[in-house]
């Protein structure tokens, strides 16, 4: 019998690294889970009509599709390259009936310090994916990263920065991602949240953990570090998400685990981190 407390619970593959789209997708469903995130990577390894056997075999609904993006390149041959694996990208998130696919933006290009002019590649880029978006039924979710990465991985770092790109666009097709790790040190947060309102199509969550033991792969199972997670998970709420909230972790040692222990412990650290911020919806 399934646990309504967890019923928007997804995993996001990454969590569960070892194991392959297939064992990820059985693995939740006998779990009680029935939404994942996935990695185009993982999709393509398995290909796409399978895929779409598993989701339908486990009454499996995609939570989200990581990812695309990276519009900053150094030249425009490999900004060009970029650009048409992300028009590859959406129409494989469409293929598997997915509807979001997270955009990580881009760093500052190597040997480069125009960091203006990074920013401005985004706003492009994103303006020539945006209507190939629309056609295929998928909303990008501009994700903003943490400023420490913003260097090499991507110059969008704030919530109200990844929504002044977006609100340039149709919300149908362009929109936000809430990630903890990346905004719960910002002071404004909860407030922009709220502005985002329909803007959010996406919440991950996951913890950040004290001392943090390496910037990409310390990522925390919630309720190991210091984000308070029931504020944020109330303003994502209140701003009018009620989808799926995607635990993807980053962890090494969570990596190493055995991942039907690591779904166990998600599922008791969801109902108990998470259950009473959902609820205030």
């Amino acid at each position: 019998m399934s646990d309504a407390r967890l019923d928007r619970l997804s995993i996001n593959q990454i969590t569960v690294k070892s194991w392959n789209l297939e064992q990820t997708v059985n693995g939740c469903a006998a779990a009680g889970i029935h939404r994942v995130g996935l990695w185009l990577d993982r999709v393509a390894e398995t290909g796409v009509p399978r895929t779409r056997q598993l989701l339908a075999d486990n009454d499996m609904q995609v939570s989200s599709v990581c990812r695309a993006g990276f519009f900053t390149g150094e030249t425009a041959t490999a900004r060009r390259k970029a650009q048409q694996e992300n028009f590859e990208s959406i129409e494989l998130t469409a293929a598997i009936g997915a509807d979001v696919l997270y955009l990580v933006c881009g760093g500052v290009p190597p040997e480069s310090r125009d960091l203006a002019g990074a920013r401005a590649a985004v706003l492009d880029g994103i303006a020539e994916l945006a209507p190939r978006a629309h056609a295929a039924g998928v909303r990008l979710a501009v994700e903003p990263l943490h400023p420490l990465f913003c260097g090499e991985r991507s110059v969008v770092v704030t919530l109200r920065q990844a929504l002044d790109i977006a609100a340039e666009f149709p919300a149908e097709d362009v929109g936000v991602a809430v990630d903890s790790f990346n905004v719960w040190w910002d002071p404004g947060i909860l407030e922009t949240i709220g502005a985002a309102g329909e803007r959010v199509i996406s919440y991950q969550v996951c913890d950040w953990l004290v001392p943090l033991p390496h910037p990409v792969y310390g990522r925390g199972v919630p309720g190991d570090g210091v984000i308070d997670f029931p504020p944020i998970t109330a303003a994502v709420s209140a701003a009018g998400y009620d989808g799926p909230i995607e635990v993807e972790i980053f962890n090494e040692q969570v990596w190493a685990t055995d991942p039907v222990q690591v779904l166990e412990l998600v599922k008791q650290r969801f109902v108990r981190v998470f259950e009473s911020g959902a609820a205030g919806s």
